[in-house]
């Protein structure tokens, strides 16, 4: 055989040899370095949680969050999202006009529903977090993401805590956020499509800080009130207690058990 013909069937031959071996390598690093507080070992979407308390859900993906919508309700089961740090420095413009979510299947609440009725518009996945993306952004005036809201909370102790979130995101590089509202089995309502004013609201978070694993939850009466945020917490396994929702489930069993049973206070600053 030529020369040059033996080179073109080895050197292929080569970089096969070559290409496996380095995946071979690499594939078996990654499997060393992780570990259950390691986030890069971490499934994607840790913020999706499991709804179990039997209310109607439509899961829905947007460009910055996900939806659970209930139907009945005219609003989220819940919204969650991950904020990352790069995340919380856009600057995208505030939208401010509010839509029905068009992926929505039946009934969508629409802007005038708010507007004989003494509360807010709330963002559950608030624009502040969406500035990073045009679509985000517009995506978060959806009427799925919104709920009635006392306005006193929504624009006081419920910013406040959107506020420090941003920091969270910042000082940690990421934090996931499952937010939504708590509402009875008999509630008033408003507008023509009859919202659900919820009773209260509940956020959860769960952030890698200074290496380890934290997750914190907090619950918001939906009426005014001025009070430190430290007054508001709650373990996550309270909160699921509270909604029937499951929180990080994808988490390993042995570290969600220990994260959801307690909060460090101190850990997240309150």
């Amino acid at each position: 055989m030529a020369k040059s013909s033996i080179r073109k069937v080895i050197i292929p031959l080569l970089c096969i040899v070559i290409v496996s071996g380095l995946w071979v390598l690499y594939t078996h690093k990654s499997k060393e370095k992780g570990s259950a507080e390691d986030v890069s070992a971490m499934p994607d979407l840790l913020e999706i949680p499991v709804s179990g308390n039997g209310q109607p859900e439509q899961i829905i993906e947007h460009t910055g969050f996900t939806v659970s919508y209930n139907s009945k309700w005219r609003e989220p089961n819940w919204v969650a999202y991950e904020l990352t740090r790069d995340e919380s420095y856009g600057r995208v413009e505030r939208y401010d006009h509010f839509d029905p979510d068009p992926d929505v299947v039946g009934v969508c609440p629409e802007y005038w529903d708010y507007s004989d009725s003494p509360y807010d518009r709330g963002h559950m996945a608030p624009a502040g977090d969406m500035k990073w993306d045009k679509n985000a952004m517009r995506e978060s005036f959806y009427m799925s993401n919104i709920c009635p809201q006392n306005h006193n909370l929504n624009d006081g102790d419920w910013k406040l805590l959107e506020q420090q979130i941003w920091e969270y995101a910042r000082q940690n590089g990421h934090v996931y956020v499952v937010c939504g509202p708590i509402v009875s089995d008999h509630p008033k309502t408003i507008g023509k499509h009859r919202v659900a004013v919820p009773d209260a609201f509940f956020k959860v978070l769960l952030c890698k800080i200074g290496g380890q694993w934290q997750a914190i939850g907090f619950y918001f009466k939906n009426r005014a009130g001025s009070k430190p945020l430290g007054t508001y917490c709650k373990s996550i396994d309270q909160i699921e207690q509270m909604t029937g929702i499951d929180f990080f489930p994808k988490l390993e069993d042995s570290l969600e058990d220990r994260i959801e049973a307690q909060y460090d206070r101190s850990a997240w600053g309150i």
